[in-house]
């Protein structure tokens, strides 16, 4: 009976390991095409480049910017992107992936951020911290066959 147990818990952990691994697995060209994703957008974001940002975005995103800030699709999203980059310019100063989940066709990834905001108009730089959830859908038309279909980001309250 003993042994019968330490079988089952045996098969049990070794089923669960399976399981992890099969979730958590990406495969390298996918992974790398997120990051090639995310540099992307970065750096076009240094440039203020909305074609390019938007190049990466799905036609039905839906931005989650704040609390009071829901945005859909994407002339929504590029007009409010526009509108922010006459005023500032943006430079990703931190960007550290927390958890990046591929799934198929789907890739969902939390990463903490942290932006300095420089006002075109003068004034002081800041930086707006947070952590953003992201998830991505295969997409053909976008540079890196990944394009944003979701995001949600919470501000740090430090």
């Amino acid at each position: 009976m003993k042994t019968l147990r330490n079988l089952l818990a045996a098969w049990g952990l070794l089923m669960i390991a399976y399981c992890v691994v099969l979730t958590h697995a990406e495969p390298n060209s996918d992974a790398e095409s997120l990051q090639k994703t995310s540099e992307a957008i970065r750096t076009a974001f240094a440039q203020g480049d909305v074609g390019t940002i938007m190049a990466y975005h799905h036609p039905d995103v839906m931005k989650a910017l704040s609390f009071h800030k829901y945005l859909a699709g994407r002339d929504a999203v590029a007009e409010d992107l526009r509108r922010t980059l006459q005023q500032f310019k943006l430079e990703f100063q931190e960007n550290r992936v927390e958890s990046l989940l591929i799934q198929g066709d789907t890739a969902i990834e939390q990463t903490v951020f942290a932006i300095k905001s420089t006002p075109k108009s003068g004034g002081e730089s800041f930086l707006f911290r947070g952590r953003t959830q992201v998830v991505y859908v295969r997409y053909k038309q976008s540079p890196t066959g990944w394009a944003s279909i979701r995001e949600i980001i919470q501000p740090a309250t430090d």
